[in-house]
């Protein structure tokens, strides 16, 4: 982790922090963002600076609690005193939101963690996370260092196998935590492991549209489907 915070604001009204999936980097999600920003302030949070001007650099081996303590920081740098924001994070992302959840609640109005990889939760996972691992990460994957790199390479070299031995603790607040997966995804993997980490943590669960990519493929209903899902618990304005 470095001592630089990379994150974008945009919008008004009750802060909404955004964690992406992959390795971090926020490509795409400017569909999302613009709908979301009629009702909240965006914070979207770049753990790497992937975005602002670190792709090609060399990367360590990630840590989910790396990702959430970044989260952390920029909630504490983007809210006033006293007040409180909603998160949502999309695959790893999801992850460093329910670390951020576990360990810093006291700042958390409600999480929303879609389609986290944490499919060792699973009674198969380390047989689930092996198969994974080898459908995603072959030996033609894109490079993560130099003038070729790209945000996919810096995922699979140095996030998808550390981050997917990750076991959400147990939350302080369930109440205050969604655990969702796409309509799409029903059926596969990801959507099983939503579910069944629901359960195990005894939060709800919501569909969104779409599938694992669903904020990418569907942003309009993505943001109206996460704007619902905050309705219950709106944080503080800021």
């Amino acid at each position: 982790m470095t001592d630089t915070l990379h994150y974008d604001v945009t919008g008004r009204g009750p802060v909404l922090l955004l964690v992406p999936g992959g390795a971090g980097h926020p490509m795409g999600l400017g569909p999302l963002t613009e709908r979301l920003a009629r009702r909240f302030t965006v914070v979207t949070y770049d753990p790497l600076g992937l975005a602002h001007g670190r792709l090609g650099r060399p990367v360590a081996e990630q840590r989910v609690a790396d990702w959430s303590e970044g989260a952390r920081r920029v909630l504490a740098e983007v809210l006033p005193g006293g007040a409180s924001a909603s998160v949502c994070g999309t695959s790893s992302g999801a992850l460093a939101v329910l670390d951020l959840l576990a360990r810093s609640p006291e700042r958390l109005a409600h999480v929303v963690a879609h389609e986290p990889p944490c499919v060792t939760v699973l009674p198969d996972g380390a047989a689930r996370r092996a198969e994974l691992i080898d459908r995603l990460d072959g030996p033609e994957r894109p490079p993560a260092e130099g003038e070729s790199a790209t945000p996919m390479g810096v995922f699979l070299a140095r996030v998808l196998r550390p981050f997917t031995t990750y076991t959400p603790a147990a939350p302080p607040a369930p109440d205050r935590l969604t655990i969702a997966a796409g309509t799409d995804s029903r059926g596969h993997l990801l959507y099983r492991t939503a579910e069944s980490l629901a359960g195990r943590l005894g939060c709800g669960f919501a569909e969104f549209p779409g599938g694992h990519l669903g904020a990418l493929d569907h942003p309009e209903e993505f943001a109206d489907a996460l704007a619902e899902a905050l309705r219950p618990s709106a944080p503080t304005s800021a």
